[in-house]
């Protein structure tokens, strides 16, 4: 029969809406003329509030044998992972509220499949690999809730599962000492989701939680990232949170996290070329005023690396792709900044590097003249830091990550060389630059120098990561 005819004939007289608290709702009909008060939802709620039970040979009152039946069928279908709804009704001409749903005929249950995505169960492994804890909070029965939290590897050995009046009955001590073995929190109010939240929190750890109705909003406001669904969210909760799902979908979260990482990484090794590449400069500069040299660099041979150069391999390192273990990565401390020890270190020993072959280009150059010594030193910073942008795609070798894997970087490099090459061999911008006409030998020279910063860097790249392996 169809729905909207029912609906039609058998108009709603009143209505207990569902909340979190009761987990189940009521409804008044007349049906054959007479009041009748449906309702629906969890069986712990429903069982109790039963005085009789409907059977092939009608009504009859309900006993605590049949109570254990019903519970046993529940706690079967339960552990396959289904949902579990009980139906009960009353003839009642009283107005229905809170206090009136009471004195039920059990009628039955209905149990229901909602299998998990195809994607779930990846998206849980992608989760757990990349160092986040993935909880089940959920208003299911505490069997269900475990039974799929297994299915998709959220509940693993060792794992327990709580209700939300279990959780009530412990203090705050006690749920610090089991929070990071609860994986499944079942039949939870919202004030559980709070406290949840808070329990993470007070261990020093960024939660986010994810959530779709009103009950949920206080949860996802309290958690450093709140997350609703964009599909099936309230508005309520969609102002609450954080961040929307366009997609309501859990594995959408995990590649926002490794596009997240990936930013960050790129961006990390952005300010690293920069940084390294500026280092040698300034080494360089350095060097020649203690020995009352003349000075390496013109004006415009600096303002010409940093705005033309530079720029363009460090926004090719912004577009580097995410690698296939970046996820492995555990996460970063968020209040560690960029320059740690370890980074400052490399940027450092990398801007030496290239000091060295920049100082000894301008040593050769000094045995010509000045400006050829300038004009070498100019060359081979400016060739070198090119050559820099590929070491600075990542912590791994090229050979690794593959030369051709980021596009970008390659057009950076033939467009930055182009660049050098114009200002160096076109006669009448000599002047523009303050460069001068060099030998072929000197040329050769240049290259070779500027090219072994980058050697020695991708050599110990390889052998670090031999010795990780």
């Amino acid at each position: 029969m169809d729905e909207n005819l029912i609906r039609e004939v058998l108009s709603r007289e009143e209505e207990v809406p569902f909340d979190s608290d009761r987990k189940m709702m009521s409804t008044k009909y007349r049906l054959h003329g007479v009041e009748h008060v449906l309702t629906k939802g969890a069986l712990d709620s429903i069982l109790d509030r039963c005085i009789s039970i409907t059977d092939k040979n009608g009504v009859r009152p309900i006993t605590e044998a049949d109570k254990k039946r019903i519970l046993d069928v529940n706690t079967r279908y339960s552990e396959e992972g289904l949902r579990v709804l009980a139906f009960a009704y009353k003839e009642s001409d009283e107005a229905l509220t809170l206090e009136t749903e009471q004195g039920y005929t059990f009628i039955g249950l209905v149990s229901m499949i909602d299998p998990p995505r195809e994607e779930s169960r990846q998206a849980v492994a992608d989760a757990i690999r990349a160092g986040i804890k993935p909880i089940m909070i959920t208003g299911d029965h505490k069997v269900t809730a475990s039974a799929i939290a297994r299915q998709i590897g959220i509940m693993r050995d060792g794992d327990i599962s709580v209700t939300g009046m279990e959780l009530d009955a412990m203090s705050d001590d006690e749920l610090d000492k089991v929070l990071e073995k609860i994986s499944v929190y079942a039949r939870v109010s919202p004030e559980n989701k709070i406290r949840i939240v808070e329990a993470w929190q007070r261990k020093g750890n960024i939660v986010s939680m994810t959530g779709d109705g009103v009950n949920d909003a206080p949860a996802l406001k309290k958690a450093d990232i709140g997350v609703a669904m964009g599909i099936t969210g309230t508005e309520v909760s969609k102002d609450a949170a954080s961040m929307i799902l366009q997609d309501d979908n859990f594995a959408t979260i995990i590649k926002a996290v490794a596009n997240g990482r990936n930013v960050y990484r790129n961006i990390k090794n952005s300010i690293l070329f920069l940084l390294s590449g500026n280092m040698a400069a300034i080494i360089t500069v350095l060097f020649a005023s203690v020995f009352a040299l003349p000075m390496p660099f013109m004006p415009v041979h600096l303002l010409f690396i940093n705005l033309l150069t530079d720029s363009l391999p460090a926004i090719a390192i912004g577009m580097e792709p995410p690698e296939d273990g970046l996820l492995s990565q555990k996460p970063r401390d968020p209040k560690e900044g960029i320059l740690t020890k370890q980074f400052t270190l490399l940027l450092f020993l990398q801007g030496a590097l290239i000091a060295v072959a920049v100082i000894r280009a301008f040593y050769i150059g000094l045995e010509s003249n000045a400006a050829v010594a300038s004009t070498m030193a100019f060359a081979t910073l400016t060739l070198a830091r090119l050559f820099h942008g590929f070491n600075c795609r990542s912590e791994k070798s090229i050979i690794s990550i593959g030369l051709f894997s980021n596009p970008a970087s390659i057009g950076a490099f033939i467009l930055g060389l182009l660049l050098l090459t114009v200002a160096l061999f076109v006669p009448g911008l000599h002047s523009l630059f303050s460069v001068t006409d060099l030998t072929g030998q000197q040329i050769g020279t240049i290259i070779g120098l500027a090219l072994t910063p980058t050697l020695v860097i991708q050599v110990a790249k390889l052998l670090l990561g031999v010795k990780k392996k």
